[in-house]
């Protein structure tokens, strides 16, 4: 590997191959894995992962534009990398947009909200989009390492393929996670801002405890199909960039290592970035959400049935273009809900990617 990554990774984008280039929480290591000889696979079933390994890259909505991709590399790399603790948000970092909700985020909001106020959804999750210039001189990579320093407790991912484009994120979510034996999940749902000099909060209101309440009740469900019983850990407090959220932890033995597929589609999505009832939500928000979300709220990571797998759900992410980035963010709508928090959670997790790009 050229000792000077920044530009080795940049000039990968550029010259348009297929890598990802990660490091999971707490890690002082960079994966680094390129697929050089061909072009990555391409399959359109989450089922289809059954006994697949490499770097997995999957969509929010696996459809024939939005496929799921596989790096099976040809080139693997660990890379030494040295970091801190996580950086508590400071009023420098902290760029606040626009304090009232756009006219048309404000129509999204009262077309999801009618149908939860209906009783025909228990939760759904609203997102949305905003696109900058792309100034000159950016580097996406540079904007990636950033990323690794700040954000320690977080999955910070820069990948690109040509089916997917480039996508680069700071995602605090799993999906699933282990090895042999041990495997876990979590459940995260409900959200506030950090308290003044990062801290977090001390309490939480009903809104958010039921969400988390939710997607835990969600997920113990759908392990319990699969023949799993979890131990469980939570709900707690912890930071993801600048905000805070609640979580629970789900540990547990997999039985059926081979079946790995069939488990992640039991699990995604989650009700964290669809809603619930799981499949109704999520054509909900198909037609309704006004834009696609491609691979934002998808997954990524590695696989490995044989032995160690890391994916995580695709949030606070951007894609990255020649000209511009899109960033995204999302939360989840109950009966409660008010517009204007809404909108300021989807403010304030923008951060996370504004933070290291501006």
């Amino acid at each position: 590997m050229t000792p000077d990554l920044p530009s080795f990774l940049d000039y990968c984008i550029k010259e348009g191959r297929n890598f990802a280039v990660c490091r999971i929480p707490g890690s002082d290591v960079l994966r680094f894995v390129s697929q050089e000889k061909e072009g990555p696979a391409l399959i359109r079933r989450i089922e289809a992962l059954n006994g697949e390994s490499g770097f997995v890259i999957a969509p929010f909505r696996v459809t024939e534009a939005c496929p799921i991709v596989i790096i099976r590399p040809d080139r693997e790399e660990l890379i030494p990398f040295t970091t801190g603790e996580d950086e508590p948000p400071s009023a420098a970092d902290v760029k606040r947009g626009a304090t009232e909700a756009d006219a048309l985020y404000a129509s999204r909001f009262n077309t999801f909200m009618t149908p939860i106020r209906k009783k025909q959804f228990s939760k759904l999750v609203l997102s949305r989009n905003t696109t900058l210039a792309r100034r000159e001189g950016f580097s996406p990579a540079e904007a990636f390492m950033t990323a690794c320093r700040r954000y320690t407790r977080s999955y910070v991912y820069l990948f690109h393929t040509v089916a997917t484009g480039c996508w680069m994120g700071s995602t605090p979510e799993i999906l699933l996670s282990g090895e042999k034996n041990e495997w876990s999940t979590v459940a995260l749902a409900g959200t506030q801002q950090l308290r003044p000099g990062g801290e977090l909060p001390d309490t939480w209101d009903d809104k958010n405890l039921i969400e988390q309440m939710l997607v835990s009740h969600y997920i113990r469900r759908q392990l319990g199909s699969f023949g799993i019983h979890a131990e469980e850990e939570g709900p707690y407090t912890v930071r993801a960039g600048h905000v805070a959220h609640l979580k629970t932890n789900f540990r547990f033995a997999l039985p059926h290592a081979g079946r790995l597929g069939d488990l992640i589609r039991l699990l995604h999505p989650t009700p964290a970035v669809s809603g619930l009832p799981k499949d109704e939500a999520s054509r909900f928000i198909t037609t309704n959400e006004g834009y696609d979300r491609k691979y934002y709220s998808g997954f990524a990571g590695w696989l490995d049935p044989e032995g160690r797998s890391d994916l995580y759900v695709n949030l606070r992410c951007m894609n990255i273009s020649p000209n511009t980035l899109t960033l995204y963010a999302g939360g989840g709508l109950l009966p409660s809900s008010v517009m204007e928090d809404e909108w300021t959670e989807t403010e304030d997790k923008l951060q996370t990617m504004l933070s290291v790009i501006l």
